[in-house]
């Protein structure tokens, strides 16, 4: 068992909905649209400017492929060193918008096979599909094949629907960096986005990409950060304010927090004044448990035997890692048998009708102190010296109640009545 200080700490930490670490460790693995400008580092310098440490590890070939990384020693060895919170990965520019039947050969398949390969090394990451952009004019190389790429829309749609695809079929998250270009495209067509090639980013265009990266590995607002990269201030400035406004606001499209665990659980009663607890959560591997009575676990499905019988509430914080902790609390009511050290003293008490409509008796030939608590584990009334009699239940709501007595010995005798 553990300290219930323990469970009041992390209480208070589960308020916040995220635990957020010191410093972050992120690999990236893609191709030339990661390595130029070093988006990498661009990470990490905006990340420095608004408080937040994000270490980061890359591998980036020009061209490579997802199917590539998932063979690349490099790629792999980086996978397995562990420690890694999260871990990008980028599909080769083009690959994603072609055919489906191509997409399910030539993509998909590896996305899952890296995804695995994470997961396996590193317990504790996320993996984050990076979301890439139609090119300036679309696909012209691909164009007379595949007319669906002829145009930078047509493109994009694609771009974002495979990656999306991607991040559900593997619960991960997203960095819908196409998403983000696709706004600022309609909106301020005055800040470039494309190198000359038509094809990989400006300075601007990795800037959009680092703020998105900031937001959804930190689930931080983009506009905190201060530092503009060497772009324009006013252009910066608009830049973060629209990320906020694609990515920060609207979390739950790009699965960020959609896959934080879920507390869940589920109580029987396994034998007299013992309860089993059986551990339903998703997404958490980690898990603290207070009985309601000062005692708490971190079994993921303890049994609990308790001394005394009454309404209990019991509280499961389920995490991963540490991270995200969600609560759950139910109330339970512990019920004794009849014989309690050898008394049998039930023989002695008749609580009846049940269920009832307005009033309870409970005969009693001994004195007793009678205390009834509702659904939620609340005194409601209490009768000292109490020698037996009727309850006027008027004026109590339709419901659960429990009838505790407790005799001049210290018995005690529990009894669910229920008001319809």
């Amino acid at each position: 068992m553990k300290p219930l200080l323990l469970l009041t700490a992390l209480i208070i930490s589960s308020s916040f909905g995220y635990t957020q670490k010191d410093t972050i460790n992120v690999l990236f693995l893609g191709n030339s649209y990661t390595g130029v400008n070093n988006l990498p580092k661009m990470v990490h310098d905006v990340a420095s400017s608004a408080g937040t440490v994000i270490n980061y590890d890359s591998n980036t070939p020009g061209g490579y492929t997802l199917q590539l990384h998932s063979t690349n020693a490099t790629s792999i060895q980086k996978i397995k060193a562990g420690d890694l919170d999260f871990v990008v990965l980028q599909e080769q520019s083009q690959l994603p918008s072609f055919p489906t039947n191509q997409v399910q050969t030539d993509v998909y398949p590896y996305a899952v096979a890296l995804n695995s390969m994470i997961n396996s090394n590193n317990p504790c990451a996320e993996t984050v599909f990076y979301m890439t952009w139609g090119r300036k004019n679309g696909d012209s190389g691909n164009c007379p094949n595949w007319p669906p790429v002829c145009t930078y829309d047509g493109m994009d749609s694609l771009l974002n629907l495979r990656y999306t695809t991607m991040a559900n079929a593997n619960s991960a998250i997203l960095s819908p960096v196409g998403a983000l270009w696709h706004y600022l495209r309609d909106n301020r067509p005055d800040i470039e986005l494309y190198s000359a090639d038509e094809s990989h980013p400006s300075l601007a265009g990795s800037y959009a990409a680092a703020c998105s990266f900031f937001s959804v590995l930190t689930r931080k607002d983009p506009t905190l950060i201060t530092d503009d990269l060497g772009l324009p201030p006013h252009e910066a400035e608009i830049i973060r304010t629209v990320a906020k406004a694609v990515i920060y606001d609207d979390f739950v499209k790009w699965n960020v927090g959609s896959f934080n665990p879920i507390s869940k659980l589920i109580a029987d009663t396994a034998g007299n004044h013992i309860v089993s607890f059986t551990n339903t959560s998703n997404y958490s591997n980690e898990f603290l448990w207070d009985f309601g009575d000062g005692n708490t676990s971190t079994d993921e499905n303890p049994n609990h035997t308790y001394s005394v019988p009454g309404l209990f509430t019991i509280t499961l914080i389920a995490s991963n890692c540490g991270n995200y902790p969600d609560t759950i609390s139910i109330n339970h009511a512990v019920h004794f048998s009849a014989s309690i050290h050898g008394i049998n003293y039930q023989s002695n008490i008749a609580i009846y009708p049940n269920p009832f409509s307005a009033n309870v008796y409970i005969d009693v030939n001994e004195l007793v102190n009678l205390k009834i608590l509702n659904a939620t584990g609340k005194f409601i009334l209490e009768i000292k010296q109490f020698n037996g009699g009727e309850i006027d239940f008027n004026d109590f709501r339709k419901g659960v109640y429990l009838c505790l007595l407790t005799n001049e010995k210290g018995l005690k005798y529990s009894k669910k009545v229920v008001k319809y």
